[in-house]
């Protein structure tokens, strides 16, 4: 088996916050158990909230954190000729269409107030010029199901045709979505160990069914989706709702051992909020693995 690689691929759209904090220990620890690489990837594909002093923020923390990282940070932004060139292979391939549906469209089309959306197909056949402004580019995604292996979770399968239809990859402001550029990404760095939270569960059976046309018989990854930090009523930590930035812990003097502690213990990893060194991780996943 080849050596595994996992990432960090946070978004400069805010500060760290505690919920990060537990996926980064999770990224660490399972990364020291397999002696995988971490690659730090920054995911600011969304240009028009992403900042630099939230880059240089997450940064600052993942350093405090202890992350090692074997190269420079791979920014989304500066590789739009790479997805470009994805994007003309896969228009080659008669796998790419324009679509002039906005999601309050797909909630009428479909019925859905909220929630994941089923994308029905409207335009799929409509022939819409992939040039013509205010569309957005969708791909063409096989019917069937996807199954993989979850260190957390077990086997898991999904059909991304049922889920969310075809998906899309350029979005009508010409910005590259996450699906597509993060298939791509972990394509070009040989990411074989994808880490992330159960939120981004149902996104992997998408993400396989793209891979499997982008780059067809690539290997499956192994995937470890974890549990998410909740707050008081029940919902993820994120950065809109306030959650306690990992720097103001750090100004408040708060040891990173200290915060990896309250963190694993939040994610019920540990009984009490007790520090955790970075030798210590490896063992809080050895029921997972």
């Amino acid at each position: 088996m080849s050596p595994l690689k996992t990432r960090l691929a946070p978004s400069p759209t805010g500060h760290l916050h505690l919920g990060h904090g537990f996926h980064v220990l999770c990224v660490q620890g399972l990364a020291a158990h397999f002696q995988a690489d971490i690659y730090l990837r920054m995911e600011d594909h969304d240009q028009s909230r992403c900042r630099p002093e939230f880059e240089t923020s997450i940064v600052s923390d993942l350093e405090w954190l202890g992350v090692r990282t074997p190269t420079r940070p791979w920014r989304q932004s500066e590789r739009a000729s790479v997805y470009q060139g994805h994007l003309e292979n896969l228009i080659r391939q008669q796998l790419v269409y324009a679509c002039s549906c906005s999601r309050k469209d797909v909630q009428h089309q479909t019925g859905q107030a909220s929630g994941e959306l089923k994308y029905p197909g409207t335009c799929r056949d409509l022939c819409i010029p992939l040039d013509q402004p205010g569309t957005s580019l969708r791909l063409r995604l096989p019917q069937g199901p996807h199954s993989f292996r979850d260190l957390f979770l077990g086997e898991q399968t999904s059909s991304p045709d049922e889920d969310c239809g075809d998906v899309v990859i350029r979005d009508r402001i010409g910005q590259w979505t996450y699906q597509f550029a993060v298939v791509i990404d972990d394509l070009e760095q040989k990411i074989n160990l994808v880490i992330r939270g159960t939120d981004l569960l149902l996104s992997t059976s998408r993400q396989l069914a793209m891979r499997e046309l982008i780059h067809p018989n690539s290997p499956t990854p192994l995937f470890a989706h974890h549990p998410l930090l909740l707050d008081t009523l029940g919902q993820k930590l994120s950065k809109r709702s306030a959650s306690e930035a990992l720097s103001k812990l750090r100004a408040e003097g708060l040891a990173a051992d200290s915060v990896r502690g309250l963190a694993a213990h939040l994610g019920g990893l540990q009984a009490k909020p007790e520090p955790l060194s970075l030798t210590q991780l490896p063992a809080l996943f050895k029921n997972f693995i």
